[in-house]
């Protein structure tokens, strides 16, 4: 099936080659691809790619795959095989970007270090994302997203306090790193348009520093403070009350009133006016500081009314809270729906398949549902014609294990 990427986003007309593996450094690439970026997928001819094998599979069929590589066309090639490397480097002049995760030093072992790759086309973007960036003392480690969640501070801000840290059951640190580098590419497209002077780029993203990039209190208020921030259960130490409840029947919900208006708009919700003048809650300070007395009166209050019942006080005073959604009840919302936060990906296996929507929107902009990852080297043929490489070619590489 040909794949025709869109020529309506930003980065249209961009060409990105991603040799990456598993999620991180592909899912930076497929956030470009939603913008249209021609972005073509380089596998090993053997289909190992990880993310292939995980769940969730139905039939054989890598559904995780299908939706993280959306939007791509898909080649194989063993570029560490002589053969290999020397089509690799024939084809870097028609692309803007090339995207790497392997181990610090690999692609040089293979013969593609930067100034070769740079020969072949010297104002490529290599963008290079490991677990813990091209220097250091852990250049040369395997990143995992549970090691460099857990190597940045975060997994410690999460689970009951004095408890065991807890991750989460989806890899988030792969998911921040990728949008780091799609920001990445972005940006650095947008530094090379309109002067066509200026050389490439070779970009060390570690994903354990772009995870940690996003904590920004930890070092200050280390420092100025002495503080090091811990786990505190469902609760913020920033400000009180931000917790998450349950009600009479069972539903969990998470509430937060920062604000001294919203909190005194909350006081009178629950029919507790003379919470706003307690000398214990009159102040967000305050508030923080008695924030277990707080969170047990309110605790105490939600768990004897149903939820419907509180929805019933809460939403007419506006305070920020919402029941905890599973995907059942994010497919059941109607603000969801009237987005259409969920789109149908065109899949040749499965006539479509629903993913998030393209994030984010452009007013007045149509941008068309991208289609599903590629099959292991499905566009084989369609991608190296453009290189000129004959069908008697091919074969031949096939024959070799080259492609």
């Amino acid at each position: 099936m040909t794949l025709t990427p869109s020529s309506s986003g930003a980065l249209a007309g961009v060409r990105i080659l991603d040799m990456a593996t598993v999620l991180a450094a592909p899912s930076g690439a497929t956030l470009c691809a939603d913008h249209g970026a021609d972005v073509v997928k380089l596998e090993l001819p053997d289909g190992s790619d990880a993310l292939r094998h995980m769940q969730p599979i139905k039939d054989g069929s890598p559904l995780w795959w299908k939706v993280a590589n959306r939007g791509k066309r898909g080649i194989t090639l063993d570029v560490r095989k002589e053969q290999g490397r020397r089509i690799l480097l024939s084809m870097l002049p028609r692309f803007d970007v090339l995207v790497e995760n392997f181990r610090s030093g690999s692609m040089d072992r293979w013969g593609l270090d930067i100034e070769t790759l740079h020969r072949a086309n010297p104002r490529l973007i290599v963008v290079r994302l490991t677990g813990f960036g091209q220097t250091g003392p852990y250049r040369s480690r395997a990143g995992f997203a549970r090691v460099f969640e857990a190597m940045s501070g975060f997994t410690n801000l999460t689970g009951e306090a004095g408890g065991s840290p807890l991750h989460s059951n989806f890899p988030l640190g792969d998911s921040i790193a990728g949008i780091f580098c799609a920001f990445t590419i972005a940006a650095e497209v947008a530094r090379l348009r309109g002067n066509p002077k200026l050389p490439g780029a070779e970009v060390d993203l570690a994903a354990t520093e772009a995870l940690f990039r996003m904590l920004d209190p930890l070092p200050v208020e280390h420092e100025q403070l002495g503080q090091v921030r811990r786990a505190a259960g469902n609760r913020t130490t920033y400000t009180s009350p931000s917790n998450m409840y349950r009600s009479k029947d069972g539903v969990y919900f998470s509430l937060v009133a920062s604000s001294q208006a919203v909190y005194v708009r909350l006081c009178n919700a629950v029919g507790k006016p003379e919470w706003i003048t307690d000398p214990r809650f009159d102040t967000l300070p305050k508030r923080v500081q008695n924030m277990d007395a707080l969170d047990g009166a309110l605790a105490q209050w939600f768990v004897s009314h149903a939820f419907a019942d509180i929805c019933a006080q809460l939403e007419p005073h506006e305070i920020p809270f919402t029941k905890v959604y599973d995907i059942e009840d994010i497919k059941a919302d109607p603000h969801f729906q009237a987005r259409n936060a969920i789109i149908r990906l065109p899949d040749p296996d499965h006539g479509s398949l629903p993913a998030p929507c393209i994030v984010p929107r452009v007013v007045g902009r149509d941008m068309p549902a991208p289609r599903s990852g590629p099959s292991v080297g499905e566009h084989n043929a369609e991608v190296y014609a453009e290189f000129g490489i004959t069908a008697d070619q091919l074969e031949e590489l096939r024959e070799q294990r080259v492609i």
